[in-house]
């Protein structure tokens, strides 16, 4: 989708403060926080596509606001509610409800199980390396992971990666649909016209969906 979260190639965002020495976590909340992220994804409740996507959908100016970590909270409950991890009551009190009988089982997550990347043989590659490519002009409702500096641009497949799940089908339970990922190298002056440095590029990895002959 089209939000405030993909800041790739805007102008005008202020510098990137620098902390030397910065720690992992800031605070022990934050290690906390990345516990549970993990303990939700091994036990198959969330998916990381499911998990980008509700945090894209965030209040603009919520998502400015808060810190990295900070973002997660409000997002891993609402997804641990919507598959039925988890009742509203029990994130509303932060305690579990006592349920009489045997331990309920979650109800499966909708969005279905994180693939495995790199599964060679699960599709045929659309492109081969050394190949003139466009990255489609696309603007999503949807989770994507083509971020919209390299819509329409022209790039080159430096390497084929291998195969993976798509971002933008399994995010919303439609489905892995696995196909090639390629390294794609986009000249600076291509994204940002000729006022960028003549030597530099860009190497973005993109699916298979994402782009289409030149």
């Amino acid at each position: 989708m089209n939000g405030v979260h993909d800041l790739g190639g805007m102008h005008d965002m202020g510098p990137i403060p620098l902390e030397r020495g910065m720690p992992a976590f800031h605070a022990n909340w934050e290690r906390r926080m990345l516990g549970m992220m993990l303990a939700a994804m091994s036990g198959q409740r969330l998916n990381g596509d499911a998990f980008r996507f509700e945090i894209e959908s965030l209040p603009p100016a919520d998502y400015l606001r808060m810190s990295y970590f900070e973002r997660w909270i409000p997002v891993l409950g609402a997804l641990l509610v919507k598959n039925g991890s988890i009742t509203p009551a029990e994130l509303a009190s932060g305690k579990a409800a006592r349920r009489a009988g045997k331990a309920v089982k979650a109800a499966a997550p909708p969005v279905g199980r994180t693939p495995r990347s790199r599964r060679e043989g699960a599709a045929a590659p659309r492109f081969t390396v050394g190949q003139q490519v466009r990255a489609r002009n696309m603007n999503p409702v949807g989770h994507t992971r083509l971020p919209r500096y390299a819509r329409g641009k022209l790039g080159t497949v430096v390497q084929d990666i291998g195969v993976a799940g798509f971002p933008d089908t399994h995010a919303h339970g439609q489905g892995d649909k696995p196909q090639h990922v390629y390294s794609v190298r986009f000249t600076a002056r291509e994204l940002w016209g000729d006022q960028a440095p003549p030597r530099d590029a860009v190497y973005i990895d993109l699916w298979d969906d994402y782009l289409e002959s030149a």
